[in-house]
């Protein structure tokens, strides 16, 4: 039963590392097309078929959307998490969570000043918008720290984990859209956070496994020394 189990987690872990390396791929590709301007009709068309969708009720809810996917308010809510998960013992959870979130805020900020692609100007924005376009913030930010939300809560409540899932998902893809519907970022800058944060994700959430199995084998190995000592 262990060894089945053991083949499973392997199985899974080699599919987070196929998937990760495509999303790699996938930004390295989305970045080149960007730094050669390959992408401005791509963009542009998307961008202004959303601009014939604006009524007022739709910008009031895609200005709610958007405001869950700001950097600073997901800094709070990772932040939250840290100290709540610190005070109750689960000490891997609540450093994963903190580097997670760090991670994910100073790479994109790295990233933006790298590329230093301008915002879209194709209307006047509802929202007031500062530094630069590529990758999105809020898609590489949200992407990693609800990803790694709905990541906890579906191994903490396991029947109800393709539900966490999706919703996550449906969560996280929404509040991209709304940073499109608003004018305040490309269509490509949304793809390559999506595939710069699920990286990261990936990358977190494989290293917290790495470390708990391994934590778990040495205690097995000392319950194992300690029950043949007696």
């Amino acid at each position: 039963m262990r060894s089945k189990i053991r083949s499973l987690i392997s199985i899974i872990r080699l599919t987070g590392l196929a998937v990760a390396a495509l999303a790699m791929w996938g930004f390295a590709t989305i970045a080149q097309e960007v730094l050669e301007k390959e992408t401005y009709a791509f963009d542009t068309s998307i961008l202004l078929d959303l601009r014939k969708l604006h009524t007022p009720l739709l910008d009031r809810v895609m200005l709610g959307f958007t405001f869950l996917g700001e950097p600073n308010l997901l800094l709070v809510i990772c932040l939250s998490l840290v100290i709540i998960l610190w005070v109750r013992k689960h000490r891997s959870e609540a450093t994963t969570i903190a580097i997670a979130g760090a991670g994910a805020i100073g790479l994109n900020l790295l990233l933006k000043k790298l590329f230093a692609r301008a915002r879209p100007q194709l209307w006047e924005r509802a929202v007031d918008v500062r530094f630069y376009s590529f990758p999105s913030g809020h898609a590489m930010v949200s992407m990693v720290i609800y990803g790694l939300l709905g990541y906890f809560l579906a191994s903490r409540f396991p029947k109800q984990r393709w539900w966490i899932y999706s919703l996550t998902i449906l969560l996280v893809a929404v509040i991209g859209l709304s940073r499109l519907y608003l004018g305040v970022h490309w269509p490509t800058d949304i793809i390559a956070g999506y595939t710069a944060g699920l990286v990261w994700l990936l990358a977190c959430i494989l290293s917290l496994e790495i470390w708990k199995q391994s934590r778990s084998s040495t205690a097995t190995s000392e319950e194992k020394f300690l029950s043949e000592d007696s």
